[in-house]
């Protein structure tokens, strides 16, 4: 990262190969669609190139740097998608003469699911949903988490299980996962 703050390109390059992947993957659980992912990895990745400057070890690995931004920008595409999709179609008329891509009742069983697994992620403490984002959406090994938050292997696996147990508990009921 020293490299990388004093503007070498190559440097950030490997930054790039070792992260892309996890980013990627990150970024099209977020936002569900390959086109947007990677929009918001591109984005991501520009915008850390020219905040190299503010990377701070303190507050975390070069990955979580990553992926933090990953994720933020797959938001915002996603928020930004949305935005959009509401101005595109002005009469329900014309919206039922575009073809839906995909079948409506799995869409809504799909972004049902999601919303109501983002909600009790977004309800755990914040030290056991940042285990989880890293193992589920970063790809993170629970060594890796370890390595990367600075915590013993038996801490993360603890906050793992009890989030997990706590979500759970707040998804009593099972369902088929929609693709």
């Amino acid at each position: 990262m020293y490299r990388v703050h004093a503007g070498e390109m190559g440097a950030f390059e490997v930054i790039f190969d070792r992260h892309v992947a996890a980013a990627y993957s990150l970024a099209h659980r977020v936002c569900g669609r390959s086109a947007m992912a990677e929009d918001a990895v591109q984005e991501a990745f520009v915008s850390l190139w020219r905040a190299r400057d503010r990377y701070d070890p303190a507050r975390g690995s070069v990955r979580a740097w990553v992926l933090s931004a990953v994720r933020n920008r797959a938001l915002d595409v996603v928020r930004r998608e949305r935005a959009k999709a509401g101005r595109d179609v002005s009469d329900d008329a014309s919206a039922d003469l575009v073809p839906a891509p995909e079948r409506t009742d799995l869409e809504a069983e799909r972004r049902e699911q999601g919303r109501r697994i983002s909600d009790a992620l977004n309800s755990l403490p914040s030290e056991q949903r940042q285990v989880i984002e890293l193992a589920y959406f970063g790809g993170l090994s629970h060594s890796e988490i370890a390595r990367n938050l600075s915590l013993p292997a038996g801490t993360v696996k603890g906050r793992m299980r009890l989030g997990l147990t706590r979500m759970r508990a707040l998804l009593p009921e099972p369902w088929e996962v929609v693709a």
